[in-house]
């Protein structure tokens, strides 16, 4: 017979397990989403210009934005830039095809950037000038990046997930 104290730490243990996934697989969401409306905001201020024009300037600042080196990564360049065509396409006229190419481009985004290492919620996180706080709150800074970090990205103050800062495994 398990006793009632051992049953209560079994499940809040299932329950930190499954509050681990849920915050990792919100950040990765969320720094999707947040990619995706500044992607559909930018197209929409350059639908002005040539495609090529505008496809060229976009790709260009968000590899300059992630620190990325088109050079270096020619790959991740031609999913960004694929990536990026897709929106200002959408935003020249949005329509089942437009909107298609929009979520195959996400994800062989995602797909270019594990290729070299990463994700796109980590660049978007610890490269980006658009990251949110709390991003780093679940997967820290890594300690490379802090020790070279070039613009002020929003910190929640831990070098930790939030749930091992100030964990202890027995209090008594």
């Amino acid at each position: 017979m398990t006793h009632p104290v051992d049953e209560c730490l079994a499940d809040a243990e299932a329950a930190i397990a499954r509050m681990k996934g849920a915050a990792i697989a919100a950040r990765n969401q969320h720094a999707r989403a947040e990619l995706m409306r500044h992607m559909r905001t930018t197209a929409g201020k350059v639908v002005a210009r040539p495609l090529d024009e505008a496809v060229a300037l976009v790709s260009h600042e968000w590899m300059k934005a992630w620190s990325l080196d088109a050079g270096a990564y020619p790959e991740l360049a031609h999913d960004v830039t694929a990536f990026t065509a897709a929106f200002c396409a959408d935003a020249r006229e949005s329509t089942e095809q437009t909107q298609a190419a929009i979520r195959n481009a996400v994800a062989a985004l995602e797909a270019g950037f594990r290729a070299i290492g990463t994700s796109l919620s980590d660049q978007m996180a610890f490269r980006s000038e658009c990251a949110h706080g709390w991003w780093q709150s679940v997967v820290p800074l890594p300690a490379e990046l802090r020790a070279t970090e070039r613009r002020s990205i929003p910190r929640a103050g831990e070098d930790a997930p939030f749930w091992s800062a100030g964990a202890q495994p027995h209090c008594g």
